[in-house]
């Protein structure tokens, strides 16, 4: 199979940026070169044409490697856990450009573990807890910790919704929570709708988990610490509306996209 009908069969198939993809899965499964795909080589491989037939049935790429590059690190992925996107990555910039020296910060619905592992991997001065209600969610982080040499991360199992959090105040407290509207998440993707609907499912109003964070983790978060949330790019009133009802003033950021992506709530 060479290159261009490698292209065109992702193509045919309706898989976004099919070019990409196709030189994604040609170094992988057959560790192309570019000056191979340039010369219109032929490839042969069984895992490529395997991979590929879970690709054209719209099984998330991520999934199909195992693996997913975030921030500066590379994560492992499986169906346990939120694909880690870089609309995120705006997140983890602004908790290590401002999280004072010594920080202690918690991370819920941690997922992957990306937004703290890659933290602490930038931050070694400080010590962070990550949590998330999946057991499969927190088996997958700890193998990401461990694969990027984090040391300065603790786990833990809790539900936001339950009020079950740690001892301790925390200087931060990050959460890239499900916040997409209940009646929205059936018209996702076929991607999207591979991944874990409980890592989506934000409930009727998309602000769920939110207020539980709000509700149940405000006593611990020290008085010169912040929330810092990610948010869905058409939820910047929503944002806005929350911080005012709990007592936060609220700062906003935009992802590299140029789309809202971040509310940083403080005392």
């Amino acid at each position: 199979m060479t290159y261009r009908e490698l292209v065109a069969r992702l193509r045919a198939a309706g898989i976004p940026s099919p070019e990409t993809e196709a030189r994604i899965l040609l170094t992988e499964y057959c560790r192309a070169t570019a000056a191979d795909l340039a010369g219109g080589g032929d490839f042969r491989s069984a895992a490529l044409e395997a991979a590929l037939t879970r690709r054209v049935a719209h099984e998330p790429l991520a999934y199909i490697l195992g693996k997913w590059n975030f921030y500066n690190e590379e994560y492992f992925v499986s169906p346990d856990c939120l694909i880690p996107r870089a609309d995120t990555e705006i997140l983890v910039e602004k908790m290590v450009q401002s999280l004072p020296r010594g920080a202690r910060f918690l991370d819920l619905c941690t997922g992957s573990g990306c937004v703290a592992i890659s933290l602490a991997k930038h931050r070694p001065d400080t010590v962070g807890l990550a949590a998330d209600v999946s057991d499969g969610a927190l088996l997958l982080a700890q193998k990401n910790a461990a694969h990027n040499r984090v040391e300065n991360l603790s786990f833990f199992k809790t539900d936001v919704c339950a009020a079950q959090p740690p001892r301790g105040l925390f200087d931060a407290i990050s959460a890239n929570p499900p916040y997409i509207r209940t009646a929205v998440c059936d018209t996702l993707s076929p991607e999207v709708l591979r991944e874990p609907r409980t890592a989506l499912d934000g409930g009727g109003d998309g602000l769920r988990f939110y207020r539980a964070i709000l509700e149940n983790f405000r006593e611990f978060l020290a008085p010169a610490g912040a929330f810092y949330f990610e948010f869905g790019y058409d939820q910047k009133d929503d944002a806005r509306r929350l911080a005012k009802t709990y007592g936060y003033r609220a700062a906003f950021y935009n992802d590299y996209g140029g789309n809202f992506r971040v509310a940083v709530f403080t005392k």
